[in-house]
């Protein structure tokens, strides 16, 4: 069972700290494994941890919130080889991909190095329910603002492209987030940007943004576009998980 079309949730949240676990998944990720219509069976999860290094801490983690939440859950590693002898059938073979944040820029170069880039666009379009947080959201847009290169944000414009916008995350808890996209949307550095703010997500048929959702009351999305070379934003209110 896949998504009935192409699908894309990209987060700004989906984990917190957990009771009997370091890591549980949060609204967020039960959404993206609803997305996939997966039912009669235990939901079949990748997590993708290019972008920390495939930290073996934080993949134990992830199995444990994996287990808690019922999911059959895969990690993928890229270091210091594939941990998988086939990659692709792996991916295509999954109801969800949830990718981890961190560094963006590390992120797209690794995946390119392997061909990712492709494999997760031919899972895009045979209806494999691409998400994740931060850095995993961004990868999959033209491109956002990231600390990738150091502690002063600075833009990034070479991401997937599978979502024809710029991408902003973390937009309430990162004061340097907003300005930033604002002068990136006006000077044309950045198409019309889809922003989060932390506990958010964005659901994508096709390239088509359909819904905000939220796993955290008091949350909102927004849309900067360009206008007269100036930035101008609307917030959208998203539906409570």
């Amino acid at each position: 069972m896949t998504a009935s079309e192409p699908t894309i949730l990209a987060t700004s949240g989906g984990h917190r700290a957990g009771g009997r676990t370091m890591v549980t998944f949060g609204g967020l990720v039960h959404h993206a494994v609803e997305l996939s219509g997966v039912h009669g069976r235990r939901p079949r999860v990748m997590y993708v941890g290019t972008a920390i290094g495939d930290a073996e801490h934080f993949t134990a983690r992830m199995h444990e919130a994996g287990r808690v939440a019922g999911f059959d859950l895969t990690p993928l590693h890229l270091f210091p080889m594939p941990n998988l002898e086939d990659v692709e059938g792996a991916v295509l073979e999954q109801d969800v991909i949830w990718v981890m944040g961190g560094s963006v820029a590390n992120l797209l170069a690794v995946w390119r190095v392997h061909g990712l880039d492709d494999v997760f666009r031919r899972a895009w379009q045979a209806g494999v329910v691409l998400s994740g947080v931060s850095a995993g959201s961004i990868c999959w847009f033209k491109g956002g603002a990231t600390d990738s290169f150091g502690p002063e944000l600075r833009p990034l414009t070479n991401a997937l492209g599978l979502l024809p916008y710029g991408n902003g995350v973390h937009y309430d808890s990162d004061a340097g987030r907003r300005p930033l996209i604002h002068r990136l949307v006006a000077d044309g550095t950045l198409p019309e940007t889809h922003c989060t703010d932390d506990g958010v997500g964005l659901v994508y048929h096709g390239t088509k943004l359909v819904e905000a959702v939220t796993e955290v009351p008091g949350k909102g999305a927004y849309v900067v576009a360009r206008k007269d070379d100036s930035a101008i934003e609307q917030r959208i209110e998203p539906r409570r998980l």
